[in-house]
């Protein structure tokens, strides 16, 4: 992070260094070619005879002359340097977008080769225990399910990676399809409450909600809000999953009770990468994919996605589906 900060902080200073010798270089083209034009005219105006019938008019023609040569160079000058403004502030801002998508790239890899090597080994440990110890059905289910629990972390990883590679590359189209929305959102959380055990989820769906969508994606959005909460909110907490409709539209709420998100975050939470906090100091999992997704996700089903304040703490993430037209 220091690294990439020096080399904005090296970059705003070449800029503004090379911007003010392209502004003084305009300024003294200006004023050396203004100069000259006053000099032309002083020359041809002593150059007149002034006993001569036509000396009014040709003195004129010069002064005009003159007026119309220092209003070219103005109009010149300001193109000029507007162009030099627009053209300077347009490669300024995309390098320092260019190298601070560096640095969330590399935050990415940080966090990626972590989040890959957390469940592969403890996947393996698993194995390896329960290859050199005896155990009894307890334990071996417990062993099994942790594993279980990896597995499915390392494939919902490999999903959102996927997934978003085929969002920026434009391959990723919607299928749509009629699904029932509340009996997805009930298994989905009837299966966080098998791998998670010691979490509490607290689920609330209206039934009867139909929708036109891809249903791989919509669960894989609510598998990354549900993994946001557990994330951020503390393990004695209740997590909430709600799912309701009203005037055509369907609402699936997910509230959490953690520490809630900074209003000027609320935006910037959505985009690819971005994780609030330093990736090297950061203690909660996650590779900045599963919120961008979600928002992606949403647009692709013409969804919205809101985030307000869970009181007394923690966020409530909302997204709007419109629903089919035979919804009871």
């Amino acid at each position: 992070m220091q690294s990439a900060k020096k080399k904005l902080a090296f970059v705003t200073v070449i800029f503004w260094f090379l911007l003010a010798y392209i502004m003084a270089a305009l300024v003294w083209w200006f004023v050396s070619l203004d100069q000259q034009n006053n000099e032309m005219a002083l020359l041809r105006l002593s150059e007149l005879n002034p006993a001569a019938d036509n000396y009014a008019a040709r003195k004129a023609d010069v002064l005009d002359y003159q007026r119309r040569k220092h209003g070219q160079y103005v109009g010149e000058g300001i193109i000029f340097m507007l162009l030099i403004w627009v053209g300077a502030l347009f490669v300024y801002l995309a390098t320092r977008r260019y190298l601070r998508l560096g640095q969330q790239q590399q935050n990415f890899m940080m966090a990626v080769t972590h989040e890959l090597k957390t469940p592969i080994a403890v996947a393996r440990l698993n194995i390896e225990t329960m290859q050199r110890r005896k155990l009894d059905d307890t334990q071996r289910d417990r062993l099994l399910q942790m594993t279980l629990n990896e597995t499915e972390r390392l494939n919902d990883l490999c999903d959102n990676i996927l997934l978003a590679s085929r969002f920026d590359s434009g391959q990723q189209s919607a299928q749509q399809e009629r699904f029932s929305l509340d009996q997805l959102v009930n298994d989905i959380v009837d299966q966080y409450n098998m791998r998670f055990p010691d979490r509490d989820f607290a689920c609330k769906v209206q039934p009867q909600i139909w929708v036109y969508g891809d249903p791989f994606l919509i669960r894989l959005l609510l598998n990354n809000l549900i993994d946001n909460a557990m994330k951020y909110a503390p393990k004695n907490s209740t997590i909430d999953v709600s799912l309701t409709f009203k005037n055509q539209v369907a609402k699936l709420r997910v509230a959490d009770q953690g520490k809630g998100i900074p209003a000027e975050e609320k935006k910037k939470v959505f985009d690819k990468f971005y994780r609030m906090g330093n990736e090297q100091t950061r203690n909660t999992k996650g590779t900045g994919l599963g919120l961008y997704l979600v928002k992606r996700i949403a647009e692709r089903h013409d969804g919205t996605v809101e985030i307000t304040d869970n009181v007394p703490q923690g966020s409530i993430f909302t997204i709007r589906f419109p629903l089919d037209d035979s919804t009871v």
